[in-house]
């Protein structure tokens, strides 16, 4: 950091953006940046001090983000720590309003972005303040009740802030955060998301390796043992392994990850989806519990490297295994996947190195230098990730991702990636049938051109190929291709960026320090002027092709189309970038070349006249003044001549040579302005005499060369884009351009040109404005005033001047000044706009055209309204120019926002990655500092709103509401682009808008009521009035609305009218967030703002608040949640008001009602009035009505919820034993005493009150929380049932409403219609409202509500079921504090009235009642629900009311054991044992019921880490008695056949047939366990694997029955499951013995068995040698089966398993193969006509096919390249081509599959076999003829 700096700033800035330093004005800027810094930190530091939330601390907070968009981090450390300390306050405000802490996140998340920046010694921030912040919104309780409205980013927004803040964690926050989570870590439980979801969010894992005992090494063993067992991809399971790959980034080289390796790479693969094997059935949570393909990239990629190299040795065998798959001809809906894993692993490679080896130190930990990636690292992976990328170029997803990866690869290692990229491009350039394969090969070569011209030492012969290249892509520019054409553009404009094209050739002779390759080069770039000629003859009839005349017919439009403009755009700017990278003597040829083509031709000015003047304009820039002199002359004398007659000005059309000349010169004069100075005259001549033309085509281009003239003038530009400061003409001995080839711009010397306005320039500027504008606008004001009439085209005439003179001259301009307006917001701190200077001076001697351009607009628009409102067109220009005159100096933000874009674009595909910061293109560069000019130009944020912007905006207003509605359309635009840019000037005009809304109204049109509606609404990105986060504007705006209703000129006859209204109610729906009430600061937040007051550097000038000031701050802020509070209750009335009124129409009263559901809220009560309306509304008729009602009572009952008092308890105490220090998990003797048992349930009123109840079914689980709260004894609780008069106001109207019988008669009757048939549920809502009315109102409901839910629940309607369901989830969950008596009540009338209802259940009812019981009992201690628990279990299978019934009560039993989990073993054991005997079920659906119960009963049975043997069934003894009676199948070996007739026959039946049927159930139950559970019982699954393998047909076909289909899913899901390592070798001695089996299905079911379970736990296989020989001896033994469908599976399984290289076709195997070949078969001897008998011994025959299989399946296994080995065995093969069947039709197989695969890229291929070896081919390959 330079001193001079220092001391011109006072500090040292943290970290500024280097691009202000090379504006022209750059000394300016220091002193700039100081006032604005010290004017935010007094405004900011007071505003906080005088408690002033709003305007103030946002206004300010926001002033500090534009200083950071404009000047980086310009401030000092300390005032960046205060500055972070200070919005950390704020952000954790309590109650602070969500739209404003969104704002302060997001700031705060700028602040923090660079850690770098920042060490832990600088700044340490708690965590808990964030965590309770996300706790309260991410998983709100009162937001399902509609009493909080979120935004839906804000949950990004704050995860954000969690991750920007982790690094500043303090050192014991880890151990806090296990203390805080780890009671949640209950799998069976939704909070096992929550807990893993919050570990990976906030556990920190940069801390310094000497704090690794406090940090990581806590929790790396428990949750690494956890991922590591866990075996069916639950939904947590995502974020172990992104927290896994941070922590990996984060810590390279302190984590031995290698034990873990191949467990991560198994998993990896299996997320990636693939198919394998022929018939799969996936498991459904795969598709969407994947990992993130980010996540998985960052943790391969830090594991990289180190001693041991097992990583690289995976990620191999990875790429290996999955190579195939990128091969074009495959797609499926994983291809994304892989692409997104092949593009992203080389840039997060590339990303680490240079972090490793070019990246400045920080305070994180390096890496150390025994895990840095050394060279031969490098190498290995670049290899291993060579062939998949090649692979994916010619992808179906298209070629980018590929690109992008090659552009990473090549950084690293040029010479492995370009050269087979290059072999792929050649002869794509010279073929002409497949333009797919050259788009993708040239945007891959894009990708790598900087590496390739570059060269360096690793790839010296780089350069040489760009030449060859450029010359070869010259075909591309073709008119008949248009995707063709854009990327040969874009090829050669990035090569010409990267190349001075000098032509060096004469070098060779007089230089002789020169290299061999540098020699070569300078011979070959003679050929350069070559190359820029023949690209201008390509350009040429490219042009030529696309006049108008040849593209389209007359009639059509003469627009250009999107294509066409994109393809000038590619033209002209590659043709520029060539120009701009020429030297002079290439320039000057190309010149004269554009110079003839564009003056011996006339072209029609659309489209090809707009391409020629486009490559003249590109000749000007480079070298204005060579250009210039050729071209003012010869158009100025063209134009001259032609308009010599008078006649000319007043023809309607004129001559196309006029046109062409006009347009020409318009387009070159937009080059340096001092380098036009010397034509100005000419210029000047030209514009006087055809800016009056009648010919508006004519004027137009006369006017564009005014605004170009006025434009080059007044803005400021860089001069020039050269790739190198300075060009290329110099003499060779001076300078040499072989060695700039590929050199990134300096950004220390860029030594940019800039074109500053000279005063010669301006007083140019001025003297156009005096002789062409001032004329026109008195004769405007004359016709304004009356005095003069103008026709319509003069007018318009007149106007496009005036408009082109604003668009050329806006910089020069002054902005709009006059009177501030004050009143609209009240502030104790100052308000105003900070100016920034763009390298203007304003000079205030000359007349302010803004102004007078302004007043005379003002006064024609008023004229033009009141006398010819149906001129159109002169309105659409003075909107425009209103526009322009509020905000326009220079730059449209439209114009910045697309270049922004492009500039990141370009940026992407040329960036260097590797070496790193702001290594770019000069040019690139240049760009930049460009952008950050016209930065500063737009910036205007928080303007002061003056007195002329009200009357513009008034006008505008009057324009939006005007009755033509493209007047209307174009007004609004530019209205709302104007609103965002005042300060409160929406305050101003919203009475404005609502004028037009008012019902009394009489002199409203239709179209000015829709013009204001349209006003409110606003546009997609913009303000909307109707809906701003402020009570002041909502106040206004709702009720209007509303009463808009009884309008005049409303009519819901009008289809666009009621679309506005549903815009307008959807809009503001969708946008509302909650609006705060309470402003208060905390005083935290005081201290710190003081500090930053009296913070030096830059010292602050505002003196400190006094004392009376802060005090009237803190009454200001006391009076302001006042009035908000008063304002929420207006409006609340004033919207109940305007729905009291008689005729208003329905539409409006449901807005209306939408709009106060809106308003409620958790922090204060509806008001009074709005209660009885809701309540009252739940009798509505409109359902519409009745459904909002229903939620908002919900919320207001849960409003009026009271407190219940907690106390702490000590768990250990409870449950009489010790406390334990280790973890250990599951059932344990202190957590006993929480379990359900029957001998010691509450039956009695002394047991009921001596329990302690623990409602979360997960504490206790894993381990116990610090603080155990249970609720504290009924006596101290608050007190339930109250009479009426004790209760408040608001409670008394609910309880007259629901005490009265006819009420509740009408509600029941509603409640119970159907709404949607066949689509309604269980309505969570309505469960909502009835459990609230229980909660609150204790049982008082309970007598008027008893007799229609017993009434209801004899009726099997499927809507009026849903009623009791409804009210009995909530009547059970409502009772949670009611006394002992009241609650054994309650189940006294319960327990028949379910009874009755699962008697009466439905197929359209019995998921309604399964939802009701799970929802009753979620969250309950099961001791509580006893009486429940009990009935249901009581005889659920009993076969009353048919099986259907039967499975149903199963059903409702399952759902709510499911939601205890694992708080009752008892009722699990004993459920277990109740259904055993019942598993031979004859009817299919109660199968299916019990296979669904019986994973839920044995989930709780996981073998995770630390976890205890569970006290619930455990499915290993389940398991021994299942296999006992399934004896009778396992003994016998014929196949089973399911031969029982469907019926419950009472006759005993035998032991094989209650097996068979036992069987269908057991498989039931493995099939629903498969996605289910968390862990696998492989070891018992083995035991029914034999079983399973006799059944299964080998077929895919529907009509097998149902226990076949079965059978076949279950293998298919089993092999698909995860194995641990110990596991492999107890499946493999099972398949070896089903190998053995005598019947042939079964071996052939092992054989795709085992492929699935091979591929799906690969490197679990790989790392065990023992378990790869195994397999490679089954499938060899399997070759050789009798059977042949055996054998060919066998052949499909080797070339599978050669594929993903499990196994490698070595020497040893290939030997094998060809002694099997060579089994001699006896000769045919010729048959007796008699005999049939084949007489060739089978066991031969047999071997011999399996030699050949076994060769056929070598060469299948490689579909897409010829290893050395293959053509060898091809010969082989083709001997066998007359052998006996089965063996020709193999050979015959192979050798079509090998052609059909090969054909591609068979040029390549060929190459491979010697001339004997391919004549043989080809007679295979080609099919004989038949006449021959």
């Amino acid at each position: 950091m330079n001193t001079d700096e220092f001391r011109g700033l006072g500090f040292v800035p943290q970290k500024e953006i280097v691009y202000n330093k090379l504006l022209p004005y750059s000394d300016k800027l220091d002193e700039e940046s100081n006032d604005i810094l010290a004017k935010i930190k007094a405004n900011l530091g007071r505003a906080v001090q005088l408690r002033e939330l709003w305007p103030g601390v946002l206004f300010w907070t926001r002033k500090l983000s534009t200083y950071i968009r404009l000047y980086g981090r310009k401030f000092s450390k300390e005032d960046h720590v205060l500055f972070i300390k200070l919005l950390y306050e704020l952000v954790t405000i309590p109650k602070l309003e969500i739209s404003m802490m969104q704002g302060f996140a997001r700031l705060l998340v700028n602040l923090l972005k660079k850690k770098e920046l920042l060490s832990r010694e600088d700044l340490e921030l708690p965590w808990l303040p964030l965590y309770e912040l996300l706790e309260r919104i991410l998983y709100s309780k009162t937001e399902h009740l509609g009493l909080n409205w979120f935004p839906n980013s804000v949950e990004n927004v704050l995860k954000t802030l969690v991750k920007s803040c982790r690094p500043y964690f303090p050192e014991d926050a880890t151990k806090e955060m296990l203390q805080e989570w780890r009671p949640l870590l209950c799998p069976f439980d939704v909070t096992m998301q929550k807990a893993i979801g919050y570990f990976e969010l906030f556990l920190p894992t940069t801390l310094p390796p000497e704090l690794h005992q406090k940090g990581f090494k806590l929790w790396f063993d428990e949750l690494m043992g956890l991922w590591v067992s866990v075996q069916n991809l639950p939904g947590w399971e995502g974020h172990l392994v992104n927290l896994f790959a941070r922590l990996a980034s984060d810590n390279i080289g302190y984590l031995d990850w290698d034990p873990y390796v191949d467990k991560i790479f198994t998993r990896i693969l299996r997320s990636l989806n693939l198919p394998v094997g022929s018939s799969q059935v996936l498991v459904p949570r795969y598709l969407t519990n994947a990992y993130d393909i980010g996540h998985i990239v960052l943790w391969v990629s830090s594991m990289l490297g180190g001693p041991s190299k097992q990583t690289q040795k995976q990620l191999s065998g990875l790429f290996n295994s999955i190579t195939s798959f990128f091969h074009p001809s495959n797609n499926g809906r994983w291809l994304m996947k892989l692409m997104k894993l092949v593009q992203r692993l080389p840039a997060s490679v590339v990303r680490r190195l240079h972090r490793e080896r070019y990246k400045k130190q920080t305070w994180l930990t390096p890496v150390p230098d025994s895990h840095k990636l050394t060279d031969q690292d490098i190498t290995d992976f670049v290899e291993s990730m060579k062939q998949p990328v090649l692979l994916a170029m010619f992808s179906k997803t298209g070629s980018l991702d590929a690109a992008q990866a090659l552009q990473n690869l090549a950084l690293m290692r040029p010479e492995l990636v370009i050269p087979p990229v290059l072999e792929k491009t050649y002869p794509a350039m010279e073929t002409l049938t497949e333009p797919h394969q050259l788009t993708a090969t040239l945007s891959c070569v894009i990708g790598v051109a900087r590496s390739l011209v570059s060269g360096g030492k690793r790839f010296p012969e780089g350069p040489k190929h760009m030449l060859p290249l450029l010359m070869r892509a010259l075909p591309g520019v073709d008119p008949n291709d248009f995707s063709k054409c854009m990327i040969t553009f874009q090829f050669i404009a990035t090569f010409s960026t990267l190349v001075p094209l000098v032509d060096c050739s004469s070098a060779v002779h007089e230089r002789d320090d020169l290299t061999e390759v540098e020699r070569e080069l300078c011979s070959v770039s003679a050929e350069f002027e070559d190359f820029v000629l023949q690209f201008m003859d390509r350009c040429f009839a490219l042009i030529e092709s696309s006049t108008l005349e040849q593209t389209r017919e007359e009639t059509e439009t003469e627009k250009m189309t999107h294509l066409e403009s994109l393809v000038e755009l590619g033209l002209s700017s590659t043709f520029s970038t060539i120009l701009t990278q020429c030297s002079k003597d290439i320039f000057k040829v190309a010149l004269e070349k554009v110079f003839n083509f564009a003056t011996t031709n006339i072209f029609e000015t659309r489209v090809a006249g707009r391409m020629v003047a486009d490559m003249c304009r590109a000749a000007s820039k480079c070298h204005p003044a060579e250009s210039l002199k050729l071209f003012v002359p010869h158009c100025c004398n063209a134009i001259t001549q032609l308009t010599v007659n008078e006649d000319v000005l007043r023809e309607e059309e004129l001559d196309k040579e006029l046109l062409w000349n006009l347009q020409l010169l318009s387009e070159i004069t937009r080059v340096d302005g001092d380098k036009l100075l010397p034509y100005r005259e000419q210029c000047v001549k030209i514009l006087q005499r055809t800016l009056h033309l009648k010919c508006k085509q004519g004027y137009m281009l006369s006017c564009n060369l005014l605004h170009h003239l006025l434009r080059s003038a007044s803005l400021i530009y860089p001069t020039e884009y050269c790739s190198i400061p300075g060009g290329f003409n110099k003499p060779l001995s001076e300078y040499f351009p072989i060695k700039d080839w590929g050199t990134p711009g300096d950004l220390w010397n860029l030594n940019i040109h800039w074109h500053v306005p000279t005063s010669e320039e301006k007083a140019f500027v001025f003297y156009i404005l005096d002789i062409i504008l001032q004329p026109e606008l008195v004769k405007l004001q004359r016709h304004a005033s009356g005095e003069l009439e103008m026709p319509r085209d003069d007018i318009l005439q007149s106007l496009t001047i005036v408009q082109h003179c604003l668009m050329g001259s806006g910089s020069f301009l002054p902005f709009l000044d006059g009177e501030r307006i004050t009143d609209l917001v009240p502030s104790l701190v100052s308000l105003g706009e900070t100016a920034l200077y763009t390298g203007v001076d304003y000079d205030m001697s000359r007349e302010n055209y803004r102004d007078a351009i302004c007043s005379v607009m003002r006064k024609l628009l008023h004229h033009i309204l009141e006398n010819s409102e149906d001129d159109t067109k002169s309105l659409f220009l003075i909107i425009k120019i209103i526009g322009d005159l509020l905000q326009f100096r220079g730059s449209y933000k439209h114009e910045f926002d697309s270049r922004w874009k492009s500039f990141n674009l370009v940026k992407k595909s040329m960036e260097n990655r590797l070496h790193g910061r702001k290594q770019h293109i000069r040019a690139l560069l240049i760009d930049r500092v460009m952008l950050q000019q016209e930065l500063r130009k737009l910036t205007v944020e928080g303007c002061e709103y003056k007195t002329i912007h009200r009357d513009l905006l008034r006008d505008l207003l009057r324009l939006s509401t005007s009755t033509y509605s493209q007047v209307r359309s174009k007004a609004q635009q530019v209205f709302f682009v104007t609103l965002g840019s005042y300060n409160f000037c929406c305050r101003d005009l919203i009475p404005l808008v609502l004028e037009y809304l008012k019902p009394d109204r009489q002199d409203i049109s239709q179209q000015q009521f829709k013009g204001a509606l349209y006003c409110l609404l606003g546009n997609h990105n913009g303000v909307c009035l109707a809906n701003l986060h402020d009570w002041d504007c909502i106040v206004q705006t709702w009720p209007a609305i509303i009463s808009s209703g009884l309008s005049k000129a409303m009519s819901l006859e009008k289809p666009s009218i009621v679309r506005l209204f549903d815009d307008l109610a959807d809009k503001i729906h969708r946008q509302y967030e909650t609006i705060g009430l309470d402003f208060s600061v905390p005083d935290g937040s005081l201290e710190i703002a003081l500090q930053i007051m009296k913070s030096k550097n830059p010292t602050t000038n505002l003196p400190l608040p006094t004392s009376e000031e802060i005090e009237k701050g803190v009454q200001l802020q006391q009076a302001k949640n006042i009035d908000s509070v008063q304002k929420y209750e207006r409006l609340v009335n004033n919207l109940l008001d305007s729905l009291s009124k008689r005729n208003l129409p329905w539409k409006f009263e449901h807005i209306a009602i939408g709009f106060l559901s809106l308003l409620l809220r958790d922090d204060k009560p509806l008001p009074v009035p709005a209660i009885r309306f809701f309540v009252q509304s739940l009798n509505h008729d409109a359902l519409v009505v009745r459904k909002m009602a229903i939620s908002a009572v919900a919320g207001i009952l849960k409003q009026l919820k009271r407190p219940h008092k907690k106390v702490e308890e000590n768990p250990y105490e409870i449950g009489r034993c010790s406390e334990h220090s280790e973890i250990l998990v599951g059932d344990r003797p202190d957590n006993q005493w929480m379990l359900y048992d029957s001998g010691s349930l509450p039956r009695t009123k002394e047991a009921w009150v001596a329990c302690a109840f623990v409602e979360k079914t997960h504490w206790g689980y894993y381990s116990w929380p610090q603080k155990l709260s249970l609720y504290a004894p009924a006596e101290e609780q608050p007190k339930l049932g109250l009479k009426r008069e004790d209760m408040t106001e608001v409670e008394q109207i609910i309880f007259d409403h629901f005490s009265d019988p006819k009420f509740i008669e009408q509600l029941i009757k509603f409640l119970s219609l159907e709404d949607r048939k066949g689509k309604d549920k269980f309505n969570p809502r309505r469960f909502c409202l009835f459990k609230g009315l229980f909660r609150n109102f204790d049982n008082a409901f309970l007598p008027v509500l008893r007799p229609h839910l017993e009434r209801l629940v004899a009726d099997s309607h499927e809507s009026t079921q849903r009623c009791v369901a409804e009210i009995v989830a909530g009547l059970i969950r409502g009772c949670k504090h009611w006394t002992f008596e009241k609650v054994e009540k309650l189940w006294e009338f319960l327990c028949p009235l379910i009874r009755t209802a699962l008697t009466n259940i439905t197929v359209e009812t019995y998921s309604d009642w399964g939802t009701c019981i799970a929802t009753a009992c979620e969250s309950r201690d099961p001791r509580k629900l006893h009486w429940l628990f009990e009935m249901l279990m009581e005889s659920p299978v009993n076969g009353e009311g048919g099986s259907f019934v039967d499975a149903c009560r199963l059903y409702v039993l399952q759902g709510g054991l499911a939601q205890q989990e694992w708080r009752v073993p008892e009722l699990l054991h004993r459920l277990l044992q109740y259904l055993e005997p019942k598993l031979t079920q004859v009817y299919k659906n109660v199968r299916e019921r019990i296979g669904s119960v019986l994973t839920y009963i044995f989930m709780i049975d996981v073998s995770l880490p630390n976890t205890l043997r569970t006290s619930s069934p455990r499915i290993s003894d389940f398991t021994a008695r299942i296999l006992v009676r399934l004896k009778p199948l396992m003994d016998v070996d014929e196949e089973i056949q399911n031969h029982i007739v469907e019926e419950n026959g009472y006759g005993e039946q035998d032991e094989r047939t209650q097996a068979i049927k036992l069987l269908k159930t057991v498989l039931k139950w493995l099939m629903a366990s498969a996605g289910r559970s968390f862990s696998t019982a492989v070891p018992e699954q083995l035991q029914l694997l034999p079983l399973l393998f006799k059944i299964a047909p080998v077929e895919n076909d529907d009509s097998y029955d149902e226990m076949k289909r079965d059978a076949k899913t279950c293998l298919s899901l089993m092999s698909q499951g995860l194995l641990y390592p110990q596991q492999i070798m107890l499946v493999l001695p099972v398949l070896k013995e089903i190998a053995g089996s005598t019947s042939w299905h079964a071996r052939y079911t092992v054989l795709t068995y085992l492929q699935t379970m091979v591929f799906y736990n690969l490197f679990t296989f790989l790392n065990n040698k023992e378990a790869v020989h195994d397999v490679r001896w089954l499938v060899l033994k399997l070759l050789q089966d009798e059977q042949l469908e055996v054998r060919e599976m066998a052949a499909t399984t080797l070339s599978g398993l050669l594929q993903c290289n499990f196994l490698t076709m070595d020497a040893p195997m290939q030997t094998h193969f060809e002694k099997l070949c060579k089994t001699r078969l006896p000769k045919k001897r010729k048959r007796d006509p008699g005999s049939v008998v084949d007489t060739i011994p089978p066991a031969d025959l047999v071997k011999r096919h399996a030699g050949v299989l076994g060769l056929s399946a070598c060469i299948l296994s490689n579909p897409y390249d010829v290893p050395t080995w293959m053509p060898q065995l091809l010969m082989d093969l083709s001997a066998h081509l007359n052998d006996t069947q089965p063996i020709e039709m193999t050979v015959k197989k192979t050798l079509s599959n090998f052609r059909r695969t090969h054909l591609d890229n068979w040029q390549e291929h060929k190459q491979q076999f010697t001339d004997d070896q391919l004549l043989v081919l080809t007679d295979l390959l080609v099919s004989p003829c038949y006449y021959a």
